[in-house]
């Protein structure tokens, strides 16, 4: 592992789109100690051994835990499974959102065609300082690199991964009410955020929406409003009752994705229904569709025992034709407030 000095985008990195191949999905198990699930941690499980069942049909899995005590708590949790590609790392976390902790993997091409991986190690300060403590959580990126003997790039910005997304081709979206949260990075303007976001994930292009959904204590997520699914090709969540407090906000981001030109057109913009609000201990608990992770060979699916779980998998199906669409269910994963895409973190593939 070496900390680069240059910034990546100046040296030919790029970050790969979330379809492009991997060579791993990384997860942070969870600890029972832990804040994400309280009072449900054992109901929980089931939804993460469906999720590592069905991941290892598709690529490797490489999974974080604390110590010897906590990889067998997750061999009991996941006995039965194949073990083949399936390998544990001793890096403690604090919560198991690796999405967010874990590291941002950038790919570039050498000149002799072969690829070289590289980690971008973004601040963390978990949402927002909302859920102190999170040291063990913040040196995770650098710690994989470690072991994977990655170079690491350090912008000294404040992100978690799942308020990013990008197609892999220079376009990245995000939210105006996650990234520019002041609980983030105060002392940075809009412009120098989008400055660093070039200079260290290799896009060209920032298009940002508006305002997250209802619960979400991420102050604003993409991955739970809107995912690219091709180059051109957005999908985005809408509500149906006007009533509902995310009426208005989707409908704005909408608007706005609409309104996106990109390279000289604008993209196809494909909506998603929500399902009905989900509360738990006078909470709303931030529900959606957008939050499926793509893997090599299947799509996993959040469903929420909802009539909208049919439609929703039905339009993934449409936009992954070469993959297996998996809905699983996550009534009681939703509780931590994130799902499939929040525990995971893609390990790109470069050849």
């Amino acid at each position: 592992m070496s900390q680069e000095k240059k910034p990546p985008a100046a040296l030919g990195y790029r970050m790969p789109a979330e379809w492009e191949p991997h060579a791993a999905t990384w997860l942070s198990w969870p600890r029972r100690e832990g804040i994400s699930f309280p009072g449900a941690f054992d109901r929980v499980l089931p939804t993460l051994r469906r999720m590592v069942e069905v991941l290892l049909t598709s690529e490797a899995v490489c999974i974080n835990v604390c110590n010897g005590a906590h990889e067998a708590e997750a061999l009991k949790v996941l006995e039965g499974l194949p073990h083949e590609r399936l390998t544990f790392y001793r890096i403690p976390t604090n919560e198991p959102w690796c999405r967010d902790h874990g590291p941002t993997f950038l790919t570039r091409q050498a000149p002799s065609g072969a690829g070289r991986l590289a980690i971008v190690d973004w601040d963390y300060n978990a949402w927002g300082g909302k859920y102190p403590p999170c040291d063990l959580d913040e040196v995770v990126p650098t710690r994989v690199a470690e072991i994977l003997g990655a170079p690491v790039f350090y912008p000294r910005m404040i992100l978690e991964g799942g308020s990013i997304d990008v197609n892999g081709a220079g376009a990245l979206l995000t939210s105006e009410g996650c990234l520019l949260n002041p609980n983030r990075n105060p002392t940075l303007s809009r412009e120098q955020i989008e400055e660093r976001l070039r200079d260290y994930l290799g896009v060209t292009d920032i298009l940002w929406l508006g305002d997250g959904i209802e619960g979400d204590d991420t102050d604003g997520h993409v991955d739970d409003l809107a995912r690219f699914v091709s180059e051109r090709t957005i999908v985005t969540v809408i509500e149906g009752n006007r009533t509902d407090p995310n009426y208005e906000p989707l409908q704005e981001n909408l608007a706005r994705l609409r309104a996106m030109i990109w390279k000289g057109g604008p993209f196809e913009v494909i909506t998603l229904p929500m399902p009905a609000r989900i509360d738990r201990e006078d909470l709303r608990l931030p529900a959606s569709y957008a939050n499926f992770y793509i893997a090599n060979e299947c799509v996993l699916l959040p469903t929420f025992n909802d009539p909208n779980d049919a439609a929703a998998e039905a339009t993934l199906t449409k936009l992954f034709p070469k993959r297996r669409v998996v809905p699983i269910d996550c009534t009681e994963l939703i509780w931590g407030l994130g799902a499939f895409h929040c525990l995971t973190q893609q390990q790109p593939d470069f050849g």
